[in-house]
C-alpha cells in the first residue's frame, strides 16, 4: 500500500497543480476579454465625444455600427465575468481577437467633423435653400437656378458638410450642389449617389461630376461610368486633390479640372504630377500654392497632411474661384446635353 500510494499522490498533486493552470488561465482570459469589452464602450464613446456631429448629420451606417458596438460591448462584459468556468478556450480567443480588430476598425472609421466654419455656411437664406437627408446635403439656388448641376464625394472619413462653404458660393451662382453622405464614409460605398441624384433632380441637364481625395477617384470612375451609360450625364469633372485609380486619358471625353495644393502630405504634388499622364491631354492643372490636403474642406487637420503656408480661408476662397471659373467653362461648352 505504501509503495503504490507514491505515484498515485504524485499523480493527484499534478492533476491538481494542472487543474489550477487551467482555472488561471480561464481567469486570464475573463479578465481580458473584460478589458476588450470597456475598450469597446470607451471608443464609442471617444467617438461620440469627438465627433457628435459628423455622427448625427452623417450617413447612418456609423451610428448604427456605434449602437452595434455599445451593445456588444457590454454584453461581452456580462458574458466576461460569468464565463470563468466555461470551456472553449480557443473560441473565446478567437472571439477576443475579432472584438480587438473590430474595435479598432470602429476608431479608425470615426468621422472628420465639419469646421465652425463649414457649419455656419448650412444656412438657407434668400438666395440658396439648404437641404439634409439621409444620403445627401443639397444647396439649391432660390433665383436664377441653372440647368447644370454639381455632384460632390468628400474624401474618406469626411462630414459631408465639411465641403458646404467650398461649394455654397456655386449654388449662389445658379448651381444646384448635391454633396454625397457616404456610408461609413467611404465613397465606394456610395457608387450610386450620383444616379439617385440625377433620379431626384430632373431639372438637371448637365452634371459636373466632383470630389475630394478619395472621393476624387470615385469621381472619375463615375463620370466615366456616366459617359459610358449616357453620354449626356456628365458635363465635366472637377478634382479636388485627386488623382483617378486608372488611365483615363483616352476615354474621358469631358473637360476635366485638377485642383491641388503644393503642401499636400497625401495627394502630393508628385502623384499629381504622375496623374497628368492618366487624364485627358486637355485637363487644367491649377496648383494653389501654400494649400494642403485638408484645405480643400473644412474639418480641421489631417493625419499624414503637409503643413499649409497660406491660411484655410484664403485655400477655401481659392478653390471656391476655380471651381466656379469651370463651371462657368462648362456651361459655354457646347457638349451632350446643351
Amino acid at each position: 500500500m505504501t509503495a503504490q500510494s507514491g505515484p498515485r499522490q504524485e499523480a493527484g498533486v499534478t492533476a491538481d497543480v494542472g487543474a489550477r493552470h487551467t482555472e488561471s488561465g480561464r481567469r486570464v482570459l475573463s479578465w481580458i476579454g473584460l478589458a476588450v469589452a470597456v475598450g469597446g464602450v470607451a471608443v464609442v464613446l471617444w467617438a461620440v465625444n469627438t465627433a457628435w456631429g459628423a455622427i448625427v448629420h452623417g450617413q447612418p451606417a456609423y451610428a448604427i455600427v456605434l449602437a452595434v458596438t455599445a451593445v456588444a460591448s457590454v454584453l461581452g462584459a456580462i458574458l466576461a465575468l460569468r464565463a470563468r468556468r466555461r470551456r472553449h478556450r480557443v473560441l473565446r480567443i478567437v472571439a477576443v481577437l475579432l472584438a480587438v480588430l473590430w474595435i479598432a476598425a470602429v476608431a479608425w472609421l470615426r468621422p472628420h467633423s465639419a469646421a465652425p466654419v463649414a457649419v455656419a455656411a448650412m444656412h438657407s437664406d434668400a438666395g440658396v435653400q439648404v437641404t439634409e437627408s439621409v444620403d445627401r446635403v443639397t444647396f439649391t439656388p432660390r433665383h436664377d437656378a441653372d440647368s447644370l448641376g454639381v455632384f460632390f464625394q468628400p474624401g474618406a472619413l469626411v462630414d459631408a458638410r465639411a465641403y458646404a462653404a467650398v461649394l455654397r458660393p456655386l449654388a449662389e451662382h445658379g448651381h444646384t450642389v448635391v454633396i454625397a453622405k457616404q456610408p461609413l464614409g467611404i465613397a465606394f460605398l456610395a457608387m450610386g449617389a450620383f444616379d439617385a441624384a440625377r433620379h431626384d433632380h430632373p431639372e438637371i441637364a448637365d452634371w459636373i461630376i466632383g470630389g475630394h481625395s478619395l472621393g476624387g477617384t470615385v469621381a472619375a470612375i463615375t463620370a466615366q461610368d456616366a459617359q459610358h451609360d449616357d453620354p449626356g450625364a456628365a458635363a465635366g469633372l472637377l478634382l479636388f486633390a485627386a488623382y483617378p485609380a486608372t488611365d483615363i486619358s483616352a476615354t474621358l471625353a469631358v473637360p476635366v479640372e485638377s485642383l491641388s495644393g503644393s503642401r499636400d502630405g497625401l495627394a502630393t504634388p508628385a502623384k499629381i504630377a504622375a496623374s497628368h499622364a492618366t487624364l485627358p491631354p486637355s485637363t487644367r492643372f491649377i496648383v494653389i500654392e501654400g494649400a494642403s490636403h485638408a484645405q480643400f474642406g473644412a474639418y480641421g487637420p489631417q493625419a499624414g497632411d503637409g503643413v499649409p503656408t497660406i491660411d484655410a480661408a484664403d485655400a477655401r476662397e481659392q478653390s471656391s474661384a476655380a471651381a466656379l471659373a469651370f463651371a462657368a467653362a462648362v456651361a459655354r461648352t457646347d457638349g451632350p446635353g446643351r
